[in-house]
């Protein structure tokens, strides 16, 4: 997501929460919302935008998309690995063409059926220029995905009658349960992509009111969408007609939100909320959370991947030489912050793909993402310098102030740069000024991988366009080597190809890598069976409940 990769992520947003007051929904604690012994409570946060798949890039709307649509395909919660669920099969001779074939059954949670036009017709929603979703990169590979794309003007509004169709040529329903795939190029990895949230299908009545569906969206999945109380809550509950193989245990889920991860985490050990997928710094300090949560607790490698993006150039021009930004990238003490401030939980990063993807290269980054003092003032010598202080922003409703702290220090003191901590309120707040290009000097960013291929983390994020790509980094020879893995004939070429386009970030450095999460949550007396899934979400279809 890009997070800002879901999952894919856009972490950007591995964040958590939005202002509830003091502390955050404690009034309907004990029995999980005073409704049901069998609902549980999951700490959550406000998304940046509502509940629309095509339009969701962050992991606040992606947590709850996840479980309110099924896919085509399923990510197996332990190691990301894609099998069938909407789809009965999906094949294709050439990689070019693919024909999808849904299974019998599955319906949407108004009880109207899931066909091959759910799809066809969501995807071209999605890619149409005119409605101007954050996912639509995700449907280049199609064909037909300029025509209905369309331009833009400077300031990247849509330019009316600009698009020359309203469909993709390449999508084509062959029946009811039926459709076509053709891409631009052969993708060996096409289908690996089908359980990202952009996608999902869409019911008829999407179509009439996108913006009110976007408050209460209809999906496919285990869980139905109850009601979204902003700052409040968000409530789902087990869907009855759930057509997947393995059904909820529970009745239902309260995603929570609180104002800050301390708030969430008072809770948690009072038995007022049920699971804390990522515990706070505090916690983890001692082993604090050992003692607190006694052996309820999960730990485990993620896929979740924390990084500094430098703003773009039309926003904030002091960073195009990139010796600046490889020194900043050299005077972070990566091992030192994340033994002081997140206690180990945390693995420093020298490269842009995460160590659970098969085929990640250890050391991509080079030099530039080992702590030099000597090295990175010596570097930063040779430019021009940064003029005037230098923000760190970050979103405030979730645990990254002393880390950037750290950071800024670092930065100041082998620099002589001031750095700032800049936080914002919220996340939404936050990430609507990285969106719409106002925010200039630094900011955090990060990626909930979508899925566990060396593509999530390079192409959403890198490539000229991409959704994710909060920086506006462009350069032709990445485009050229991350097409031409995409269209590899043999995974092992394609990977190559992946590792060889990331080996060109460590001259360009768009983003600064700094650590991948050692996922530590922690759960209430009131549940069992919890699970974190490689994505650091919550796999709530093996949740039980000890009441």
């Amino acid at each position: 997501m890009p997070v800002s990769p879901r999952r894919s992520v856009l972490l950007g947003t591995v964040a958590l929460a939005l202002a509830l007051g003091a502390c955050g929904g404690g009034d309907d604690s004990g029995d999980a919302a005073g409704e049901s012994d069998n609902v549980v409570t999951v700490r959550g946060c406000n998304p940046q935008a509502a509940f629309v798949p095509a339009n969701s890039n962050e992991v606040c709307s992606g947590d709850i998309l996840d479980q309110v649509f099924s896919f085509l395909v399923r990510y197996d919660p332990e190691n990301g690995q894609p099998s069938n669920e909407i789809a009965e099969e999906i094949t294709t001779d050439d990689n070019l063409t693919w024909t999808i074939r849904l299974e019998d059954g599955w319906t949407f949670h108004d009880g109207s059926p899931v066909t091959a036009s759910s799809f066809v017709d969501a995807w071209n929603w999605a890619a149409l220029g005119a409605n101007a979703t954050l996912n639509s990169y995700f449907f280049e590979p199609i064909q037909g995905y300029a025509e209905v794309q369309g331009e833009f003007d400077e300031e990247g509004n849509f330019i009316e009658g600009s698009a020359a169709a309203e469909t993709m040529s390449g999508l084509e329903v062959v029946d009811d349960r039926t459709f076509t795939v053709t891409l631009t190029q052969p993708e060996s990895q096409f289908r690996m992509r089908l359980g990202y949230t952009a996608f999902a299908p869409l019911p008829e009545s999407f179509y009439e009111d996108p913006e009110a569906f976007g408050q209460h969206p209809i999906g496919t999945g285990p869980f139905q969408f109850d009601s979204w109380e902003p700052n409040i809550d968000v409530r789902l509950s087990a869907y009855p007609d759930y057509n997947g193989e393995v059904k909820p245990n529970i009745d239902g889920a309260i995603y929570r939100i609180y104002e800050n991860d301390d708030a969430a985490y008072n809770d948690l050990q009072a038995d007022q909320l049920d699971i804390m997928p990522l515990l706070p710094t505090s916690a983890l300090a001692g082993d604090t959370y050992r003692i607190d949560l006694g052996d309820r607790f999960i730990e485990r490698p993620t896929g979740v991947f924390e990084t500094i993006t430098f703003a773009p150039s039309t926003v904030d021009d002091r960073f195009d030489d990139p010796r600046i930004r490889q020194a900043i990238s050299m005077s972070i003490d990566r091992p030192e912050i994340v033994e002081q401030i997140f206690s180990g939980a945390r693995t420093p990063a020298n490269g842009w793909v995460s160590p659970v993807v098969p085929g990640f290269q250890d050391g991509a980054c080079g030099d530039f993402c080992t702590y030099n003092e000597t090295a990175a003032q010596a570097l930063y010598a040779e430019t021009d310098g940064i003029e005037g202080p230098l923000a760190l922003s970050y979103n405030a409703d979730s645990d990254h102030k002393a880390w950037v702290d750290a950071v800024c220090i670092d930065i100041n003191t082998t620099l002589g740069i001031e750095c700032v901590p800049t936080p914002f309120v919220d996340l939404a707040t936050f990430r609507d000024q990285i969106t719409n290009r106002q925010m200039g000097g630094m900011f955090r960013t990060g990626w909930q991988m979508d899925y566990p291929s060396l593509e999530n983390f390079l192409v959403p994020i890198f490539a000229t366009g991409a959704s994710a790509n909060d920086g506006d980094y462009t350069n032709d020879d990445f485009d050229e080597l991350v097409s031409q893995a995409a269209a590899a004939s043999t995974a092992e070429e394609g990977a190559e190809l992946y590792l060889q386009a990331e080996r060109l970030l460590a001259a360009d450095m768009p983003a600064i890598p700094l650590w991948h999460r050692v996922n530590i949550a922690g759960y209430s007396s009131h549940v069992d069976n919890v699970r974190i899934t490689v994505f650091q979400t919550v796999d709530l279809l093996s949740v039980t409940t000890t009441d």
